[in-house]
């Protein structure tokens, strides 16, 4: 039943004309929206309308959160789910949001020894809870979009890496032979980053750990699909399968080549 009601509710979203101060926002604040065709930003429009509604926005630090604003990060966080199985990051509720970067209490290198203190923070997607922005951030990469860095793909990759309960660079892909492709190439690719035997593109922090590799991947995917497709067609090949687009003719569509 309940289930039934919220699918009510979202046509009822959907079915509403797209609020014009919202897409002023997105398509001032989001580049990538404007190399979209008008069927993929319609479907996109739609997607935000239920996004910005069904989850909890908190503006932190005195931090005024808008609507327009809210929009702008549901823009770029509903991209990734533009062509694939979704239920709007379920598992997400809460969308908190501070005017720059933020310090969390944690550990550390620090020269010889390990370091407790607070650390610098632009972002932290939670298992189960939060996603946690820097709006500055979520700027600077929204409005620069070849630089291969994006807050909000970064985080929201995160997301989509949860969805099966484990943290462990990998989405859910119920094909088989596509999910043991995608195994495959991403191990390989995450050792080699971690060997330092990259191309310098995919950058070191996602040599962290596989979850951060695949954050960092998408990022490229996203922002610099024809030089990860020619520096890492494989990488890329398992990225265009997994969010089914064509990032890098796309790009090139648009005079971006």
């Amino acid at each position: 039943m309940f289930g039934w009601l919220k699918q009510r509710r979202r046509r009822r979203w959907i079915e509403e004309p797209f609020n014009p101060e919202w897409e002023r926002a997105i398509q001032q604040n989001v580049a990538h929206y404007r190399l979209l065709n008008e069927d993929e930003r319609q479907r996109l429009n739609r997607l935000v309308q239920v996004f910005v509604r069904e989850k909890h926005w908190e503006g932190c630090d005195g931090l005024e959160l808008t609507e327009a604003m809210q929009a702008t990060i549901a823009a770029q966080a509903c991209l990734l789910l533009l062509e694939i199985e979704h239920d709007f990051y379920r598992m997400l509720r809460t969308i908190l949001v501070y005017p720059s970067g933020y310090f969390v209490r944690g550990r550390a290198p620090g020269g010889a020894e390990i370091v407790e203190g607070d650390l610098p923070v632009l972002g932290q997607a939670h298992f189960r809870g939060p996603v946690i922005l820097s709006w500055q951030h979520v700027l600077d990469g929204g409005r620069r979009p070849f630089e291969g860095r994006n807050l909000v793909y970064h985080e929201f990759a995160h997301k989509l890496d949860m969805k099966d309960g484990l943290v462990d660079g990998t989405p859910v892909i119920r094909d088989r032979a596509q999910f043991q492709r995608y195994v495959e190439v991403m191990s390989r690719e995450f050792d080699q980053l971690r060997a330092g035997r990259s191309s310098g593109l995919l950058r070191e922090y996602g040599a962290t750990n596989p979850g951060e590799f695949f954050a960092v991947a998408t990022e490229v995917f996203f922002e610099r699909p024809i030089s990860l497709k020619r520096l890492h067609p494989e990488v890329y090949e398992v990225l265009h399968d997994f969010y089914r687009q064509d990032t890098a003719a796309r790009l090139e569509r648009a005079g971006h080549g």
